[in-house]
């Protein structure tokens, strides 16, 4: 059922060239045969034992309507060609954005692609949708020709959903559904599958798609697949800390992993927070000068030192009994600070701290 050329009509649509294979056929650019500029995105079986997972696709997207989720738009696994009509991204890959860029994307970039993705599981997830084979291949960017840096969280699209699990309403739905997989049965990309899943030791879950997400994660960050106990910043020393937080909860064993994807962006959004604002300060009268704070110096090394320091700035040695640092962070707050200066998070009293 690869014969497929064109110029050849399919329901509505004429097929204009192929711009990519999914995972049970391929994916060709189309125009309504009337309305020249509608195109959409046609994906045809190439083989007929391949009619199943098209038609699964279509009725388990068909009930997710998000932005972040391919939309599908029509179908007939029952027609002379057996086909799916989909919304059509003009954009790459992440696989192949990734290729482009060996040594990783940028920062900003990764985490906007990585939320647009978690978006969509969200969605699916709350839907009773499992997408089993995530992965860059089925991540696409709707960047309609403009620069991967103009690329926003909409633009993010999450795309082949043949091996989905969804509700048993919505697989009721699905003729000869006997003949579908068995949800226990192993399927998916091997690099990306949950090692409980690869094990057999438990059936697929929403955890087993997170998963999949740190290891493209880290594939965004880095250019490539995690090996063994690496983060992110070893492989490349500018990605920040919380990113490899957020790696380590998606890439673990199952009950030490992220239990939702909403849980991951709420993680993001704690750890992106600014820090609040500082209290607003009665204006000094210009008559008035400022205290001067009293002079100070290192125990160690005999240079001026700021009262306030917890370390000389000259010699390193510390200056303070006991050391005060962000639980969040790990950072280096002030010794009367509120709030980390770095993270946003509220801090202990220095009080408990020395305790």
């Amino acid at each position: 059922m690869s014969n497929y050329e064109p110029g050849m009509r399919v329901s509505e649509y004429v097929l204009e060239k192929r711009v990519g294979t999914g995972s049970f056929g391929e994916v060709w650019l189309a125009r309504h045969h009337i309305w020249k500029d509608d195109r959409v995105a046609v994906k045809l079986p190439t083989e007929p034992q391949y009619v199943r997972y098209l038609q699964r696709e279509g009725i388990v997207v068909h009930g997710l309507r998000h932005p972040n989720i391919v939309r599908v738009i029509g179908l007939d696994p029952y027609a002379d060609v057996p086909y799916l009509v989909m919304e059509y991204v003009d954009g790459p890959a992440l696989r192949q954005v990734i290729d482009e860029h060996p040594v990783g994307l940028d920062v900003k970039i990764a985490v906007t692609i990585l939320r647009g993705i978690l978006a969509a599981m969200v969605t699916a997830h709350a839907n009773g949708v499992l997408h089993r084979d995530l992965k860059p291949g089925n991540i696409l960017l709707d960047l309609q020709r403009r620069p991967l840096e103009a690329l926003r969280e909409k633009d993010v699209k999450v795309s082949d959903f043949g091996l989905g699990v969804a509700n048993p309403d919505a697989l009721r739905e699905i003729v000869q559904s006997a003949s579908i997989d068995r949800e226990n049965t192993l399927v998916g990309t091997m690099a990306y599958m949950a090692p409980e899943v690869r094990d057999g030791d438990r059936k697929p879950d929403a955890r087993s798609d997170l998963y999949a997400i740190g290891v493209i994660l880290f594939e965004m960050l880095t250019g490539d697949r995690p090996a063994g106990a690496e983060l992110p910043s070893t492989v490349r020393t500018e990605v920040p800390k919380q990113l490899d937080n957020v790696f380590r909860k998606l890439y673990a064993r199952y009950q030490n992993r992220y239990e939702s994807a909403q849980a991951v962006l709420d993680d993001l959004e704690h750890k992106a927070a600014p820090p609040p604002p500082l209290p607003a300060q009665r204006p000094v009268a210009r008559s008035v000068p400022a205290p001067r704070l009293p002079d100070a110096r290192c125990p160690h090394c005999g240079q001026p030192c700021n009262p306030s320091d917890q370390f000389c700035t000259q010699c390193g040695k510390q200056l303070t009994p006991h050391v005060r640092r962000c639980p969040s962070c790990g950072g280096y707050p002030g010794p009367r600070d509120e709030f980390c200066i770095f993270c946003g998070a509220r801090l202990p009293t220095p009080s408990a701290v020395a305790e």
